[in-house]
Parts: C-alpha cells; sequence; structure tokens
C-alpha cells in the first residue's frame, strides 16, 4: 500500500543530519524525494562505519526512500537542470545559509517564478530577519546557543552538549510537520509558499516550553528552570545489580510506591504530600527512592512494579535497543538487503498509519546512481544529458566512483 505522501514528489539539497533526515521521513510516508548532491557527495557518507567508500552509517540511517543526483552547480547547464526538476516537484527543501542560495539563484523568488505552487522550505541556523542571520551552524553551536549546553552546566556544574544531535533532529522534525501544514493549506488554496525553520529559534522554542518557568510573568516571578529537572539526583536508581528508571510522579503513584516498598510513613510526610510538595523539594523526592531502589535486584524490582500503575522500565544501553522485547514485538527493527551495502539493519518510522502505512521502499542510493533516470523524468533529452555529464555538470554513479572515489560498485 502507498503511504499517505504517495504522488508528492519533493526536490532536496541537503547534507549532515537536518535536512536528510526531514526528507527521509518524508520519503519513508511515500513522497519520491530526489536528494540533489555536490560531486563530492553529502558528507556523511564518510562518517561511520563502511562496507565501501561513500556508504558509511551516517549516510545509510538518514537516506533510505531516496533517489541520488549529481549536480555541480557552479558549472554552466547545472542550474537549469535543477529548475527543470522544480517545475514538477511539489517541495524544494535546503539547508543552506539563505545568502548561499541567493548567490547560486536558487532563493524562493526564483523558484517560484518556475513553479508558483512550490513549497520552499529552508532549515538553517537562524532566522534571516535577525543579526545571527549570516551565520553558519551545526548541532553543538545550537546547543550553546539555545541553552541547553547550561542546562548540564546548572546539573552538573560545567557545560556540557548533550551526546546526540537533538538540535538536528528536533528541527527536522519541526520541518517535517511544517512542509506538511504547507501542503495542507496548498490543498485548499492552491497557494505554495515560503518556510522557514531556523534551528536556534526551534530549539529555543523547545527549551522553554518547560524551563520559562518563572519567567513566563513579567516583572518574573522567580528564576527560569523547571526545578524538578535541575537536580543532579534527577537519573536512573541504582539497584543492587544494575539500573532502574522509576517515577513515582502523580500523588497516586507516590502513594502506591510508598505502600508497596513497605514505606508508607512517606505518604504523609510534608515534604512529599503533593506533586507541588514534591517538585520544591526535588532532591529529598529523588534521593529517597533512590535509597530504596539500592535493597533489591533490578528484577525483583521489576517484578513487584509490574502492575503498579507506577511509570517504570529497565534502563536499556544502545546495543540493548537492538534485542528489546517490545521493539522485537512491534516489528520496529527492519532489515533489508543493499545491493553493494549487504544486509543493513534500519528502524521503522515511527507512526503507524492505518490505512497508508509508511514503508522502506528503496536503499539508500549511490552517489549519481539516479541522475539520469531523474533528468530523463524532467524533461531533458539525451543530448542534453549527455552535454551535462561530459561537461561535469551532472555526474552518474560511474563518473562520481571514478572521480572521487565514492558510491560503491
Amino acid at each position: 500500500m502507498s503511504g499517505p505522501l504517495h504522488g508528492i514528489k519533493v526536490v532536496e539539497m541537503t547534507s549532515v543530519v537536518l535536512g536528510p533526515w526531514a526528507c527521509q521521513m518524508l520519503a519513508d510516508m511515500g513522497a519520491d524525494v530526489i536528494k540533489i548532491e555536490q560531486p563530492r557527495g553529502d558528507s556523511n557518507r564518510s562518517l561511520g562505519a563502511a562496507n565501501n567508500p561513500g556508504m558509511a552509517a551516517l549516510y545509510l540511517t538518514c537516506n533510505r526512500n531516496k533517489r541520488s543526483i549529481v549536480l555541480d552547480l557552479r558549472q554552466p547547464g547545472a542550474r537549469d537542470a535543477l529548475l527543470a526538476l522544480v517545475r514538477g516537484a511539489d517541495v524544494f527543501i535546503h539547508n543552506n545559509r539563505p545568502q548561499v542560495m541567493t548567490k547560486l539563484g536558487l532563493d524562493y523568488a526564483d523558484l517560484r517564478a518556475v513553479n508558483p505552487r512550490l513549497i520552499y522550505c529552508g532549515a538553517y541556523g537562524y532566522s534571516k530577519k535577525g543579526p545571527y542571520g549570516r551565520l553558519g551552524a551545526l548541532d553543538d553551536s545550537i546547543q550553546a546557543a539555545s541553552g541547553i549546553a547550561m542546562l548540564n552546566e546548572m546539573v552538573s556544574g560545567e557545560p556540557r552538549y548533550l551526546p546526540t544531535v537533538v538540535a538536528d533532529k528536533t528541527t527536522a522534525i519541526t520541518a517535517v510537520y511544517g512542509v506538511l501544514a504547507a501542503l495542507f493549506h496548498r490543498e485548499r488554496t492552491g497557494q505554495g509558499q515560503e518556510l522557514e525553520v531556523p534551528m536556534f529559534e526551534t530549539m529555543v522554542n523547545w527549551v522553554m516550553a518547560e524551563h520559562l518557568w518563572g519567567m513566563t510573568f513579567e516583572p518574573p516571578k522567580g528564576k527560569p528552570g523547571y526545578v524538578r529537572l535541575m537536580s543532579k539526583n534527577r537519573k536512573p536508581y541504582r539497584t543492587r545489580d544494575g539500573y532502574i528508571a522509576v517515577l513515582p510522579y502523580l500523588d497516586a503513584h507516590w502513594v502506591k510506591f510508598c505502600q508497596i516498598t513497605g514505606h508508607p510513613e512517606f505518604i504523609a510526610d510534608e515534604r512529599f504530600r503533593t506533586l507541588a510538595d514534591r517538585v520544591r523539594n526535588i532532591d529529598a523526592t529523588s534521593e529517597t527512592p533512590a535509597a530504596i531502589m539500592a535493597t533489591r535486584s533490578t528484577a525483583e524490582w521489576l517484578q513487584l512494579l509490574e502492575s503498579s500503575g507506577i511509570p517504570h522500565i529497565v534502563v536499556n544501553t544502545l546495543e540493548d535497543l537492538a534485542q528489546d522485547p517490545h521493539l522485537a514485538a512491534t516489528g520496529f527493527w527492519q532489515s533489508c538487503e543493499h545491493p553493494t551495502e549487504g544486509r543493513l539493519r534500519m528502524p521503522s518510522f515511527p507512526v503507524n498509519f492505518g490505512a497508508t502505512p509508511a514503508s522502506i521502499r528503496r536503499h539508500a542510493p549511490r552517489l549519481g546512481e539516479h541522475t539520469e533516470e531523474v533528468l530523463r523524468e524532467a524533461g531533458l533529452d539525451p543530448q542534453a544529458i549527455a552535454a551535462l555529464t561530459a561537461s561535469g555538470a551532472a555526474l552518474t554513479a560511474e563518473q562520481a566512483r571514478s572521480s572521487v572515489g565514492v558510491g560503491g560498485d
């Protein structure tokens, strides 16, 4: 069955994680996604384990269900080829600074001139409306700018980046729902539009949803920072033989926790009587269960808590996730046979559509694997395609492999 975006054509001009992962989500939902790459390809083609040059792990996890075309936009003819693709597209997504797109002659006004119904999405560091708009950005710099690094300083004593590209991935999800909303608007009105999805503003919105706290009011009624999250004791609890996550958060959870662990005295303790009390006394609220959890094994606690209604779960390592029984039962992990890279493990798209399920239909493409195919579909005749590939304005997979040594066999 076709995904909910079957029939939608997306042209992406992105690299690293933000843009590719966003476009992979659209592709998983059925969109035909054409990935435009520079002659050396997406930088992530070289990051991580690999069987062949240009087909490394980080590229493979962000680029399934796509077709790859190589255009060297410094060469005459490549821009015209891109515009030919855009004429038949529904969505164009890039993650370059706006100034770069203007210099290339590929800003919204340029593309709207050839396709007024186009949804044009730019996802990059900072809104072009503000003084940071000319700055480049990567995930770490946005974690710094948006306050995430200093959240760690407030807890652990030094600013640190989270060990995941949270800004890239959160902005990618934001770009996806922005594109979907714009497509919905176009269905109603016939109008295309430009979207700007800046990482900085996205992540400030994300961080301050809970951390605006006392600064919600003007004048402020206290400092920013959701105090429950700022305790150094907010972490999984050590058991006799490992770790467990237990969250007796709501009042009913707390009462039940005290009862089943044999500590009813904490139910009436003035520090813990209500959720608001427990948040105000968050260090004690964390330390008290910690002492209790240390008295039994993880398996014993899991059995005791199973029917309690208290949120609890094992603490998985990254390796554990590959064997997690819930993920196995839901079919989350899928395997596919890549024609050049062998058997690959892939996570499923997380939304379960009842009528139009997302699917893995295509392997992550070799660099330039679909250049000729896509250009033919865009209306270029064989002579025009041959001229582009001969000049280096476009590259096939064979040319990309021989010229820069990527793409596999």
